[in-house]
């Protein structure tokens, strides 16, 4: 036992030196785990900001003037009149994402309680932008009506006091959900890559021929590559949550770090696993790439990590329980966002355990026999 933990110490050192010869890589990491964050954290927003409004006013009184002067920055950019000829033109051509139509007489059928239709027209391919915006237009509009009909400019005079708490995410910022998620979906594409990546440079720069005449195993040799670039990027991702996370983007991480820690050495084990696994079936760096890339793609996006889980069908909801990743997300989302302990997410760290112990047995079994044949 000590031969071969020794063995796999010593494996792994050669693995760090290997990354840290690597330029490419190195700059991989630190570019995934800082500027890659903050720019998506940044630059994809999911709520409504700046969005481009447009109005035809063809009444001209003082309620469509009421209603004009209530959409306002940040969530609006001031609205523009155009004229009812031009509204066609400029929802094909993109300028604007929602278009108010007052028809004549609004105001006067409004007061005579003739309930007059007013048109919003809605570019909805912006459709998060599209959704949430046309919800705020009509309560800003309802709201205006409300207090021009009752001659009020202090109530809306509601049937019920409606009081919202948002929990985890009080001011129901994207950045704060966006931020963390990248963090997370980097440890997944970057353990895939940098297991695959290592195995494949074994092969191309001829080190695997050495490897296979020195008296160590299989089981030996994926260890040692699993700890070794898993170590990499843990210390990237911590240091990505407290520096750019925290620190640059001033988001709060509700939870405990070091079980974040732990949680992230369980789940390495499968996702490292799989890395070496499509490394396998590969002889070089463009053919893993283009392997890997659908499985990452697959992995992302029905993890949990970009929309809900609920949100996709019930029968890939079931498939997707095989994907280490959805754990992996359900465990951090619990931890960095709502602080919760082990006593809530040791089903999620027991799975990530079984799910570990399945990849690494599958991946282990195809390394053997792919070194077998390289004899």
């Amino acid at each position: 036992m000590r031969q071969w933990l020794s063995n796999i110490f010593r494996l792994g050192l050669k693995e760090l030196r290997s990354l840290r010869a690597d330029p490419v890589l190195l700059l991989l990491i630190v570019y995934v785990f800082s500027f890659a964050v903050y720019a998506v954290a940044t630059g994809a927003k999911l709520e409504v900001v700046n969005a481009s409004v447009a109005y035809v006013d063809l009444d001209r009184s003082d309620l469509t003037g009421r209603i004009i002067g209530a959409i306002l920055p940040p969530e609006f950019d001031t609205p523009e009149e155009i004229s009812a000829s031009e509204v066609d033109q400029v929802m094909n051509d993109g300028d604007y994402v929602f278009v108010l139509n007052f028809p004549p007489r609004f105001e006067a059928d409004v007061l005579a309680g003739n309930q007059p239709s007013l048109q919003l027209n809605v570019d909805a391919t912006a459709m998060v932008q599209a959704g949430n915006g046309s919800v705020f237009l009509q309560e800003i509009i309802t709201a205006e009506v409300i207090k021009f009909v009752a001659r009020d400019d202090t109530s809306n005079t509601l049937p019920i006091d409606l009081i919202v708490t948002a929990q985890f995410n009080p001011n129901l910022q994207s950045t704060w959900f966006s931020s963390v998620m990248q963090v997370i979906n980097n440890v997944t594409i970057l353990s895939v890559l940098l297991t695959g990546a290592a195995l494949i440079r074994e092969r191309e720069h001829g080190t695997i021929e050495h490897l296979l005449v020195m008296p160590v195993s299989p089981s030996e040799i994926m260890l040692a590559k699993i700890w070794a670039n898993g170590l990499a990027i843990i210390i990237a991702a911590v240091l990505s949550l407290w520096l750019v996370v925290q620190g640059i983007l001033g988001v709060p991480i509700a939870g405990s770090i070091t079980l974040f820690v732990v949680g992230t050495v369980l789940y390495l084990g499968s996702v490292t696993g799989l890395g070496i696994l499509l490394a396998t079936f590969t002889t070089s760096m463009p053919q893993f790439g283009l392997l890997a890339l659908p499985v990452l793609v697959v992995m992302n996006l029905l993890s949990g990590s970009t929309t809900p889980i609920e949100s996709i069908p019930d029968w890939l909801q079931t498939v997707m329980q095989i994907a280490p990743s959805t754990h992996f997300v359900a465990f951090s989302q619990a931890i960095l966002y709502r602080g919760a302990g082990l006593e809530t997410v040791w089903i999620n760290m027991l799975v990530m355990v079984a799910l570990s112990a399945i990849f690494f047995t599958v991946a282990l079994l195809r390394f053997r026999k792919t070194m077998a044949s390289s004899h």
